[in-house]
């Protein structure tokens, strides 16, 4: 294991997990958790995910709807958690990831079970890997689409994530710019 000056580079650089690993502390988290915010399955190269928002007297609104800010707490770490499992595979072990900002359209009523998949295409992380060899780090955008059991897409959000790589030092006045897509 490559050596770590402080504790919290220690718990950097510790946490390389296994995709069911990571799975199952998903599903342990309580924000997750009570709000039955399921993780279905993570797949080997971290570059997809999928999850289940199971409707419950938990998570139901005075409309008998699932709440918007269950449907915001299942996408809000999905993205930083994945890019930081796939960067410490590509060998850019010391990051931090971090949702910058983010976005939410609720479009129709959940009134059922919802699913998603998060997937990150090869090409987005070569460039966010080019982007952060070369300034340290990357601000990127991801889009997901929620829909219910019967296909019926009713959220839409917009994740900004950040990226550094904490092995470089911090230059003042460096700026990423992403390129609009």
């Amino acid at each position: 294991m490559e050596s770590c000056d402080n504790r919290w580079e220690f718990y950097i650089c510790i946490m390389q997990l296994s995709p069911k690993v990571l799975k199952w502390l998903l599903r342990c988290y309580p924000p997750f958790f009570f709000q039955r915010i399921w993780v279905k399955k993570i797949y080997p190269d971290f570059q997809q995910m999928d999850i289940k928002i199971s409707k419950s007297i938990l998570n139901r609104n005075l409309n008998g709807t699932i709440f918007g800010g269950t449907i915001f707490s299942s996408v809000d770490p999905i993205h930083t958690l994945l890019l930081d499992q796939i960067f410490k595979r590509k060998n850019i072990k010391k990051t931090v990831t971090w949702l910058k900002s983010a976005k939410i359209s609720y479009l129709k009523p959940a009134a059922k079970h919802l699913v998603f998949t998060v997937k990150i295409d090869e090409q987005d992380v070569q460039q966010a890997l080019e982007e952060v060899t070369k300034f340290g780090k990357v601000v990127r955008e991801f889009e997901i689409y929620i829909y219910d059991q019967a296909g019926v897409l009713c959220a839409r959000s917009t994740n900004e994530i950040y990226i550094r790589d904490l092995s470089r030092p911090r230059v003042a006045g460096t700026t990423v710019n992403v390129p609009e897509s």
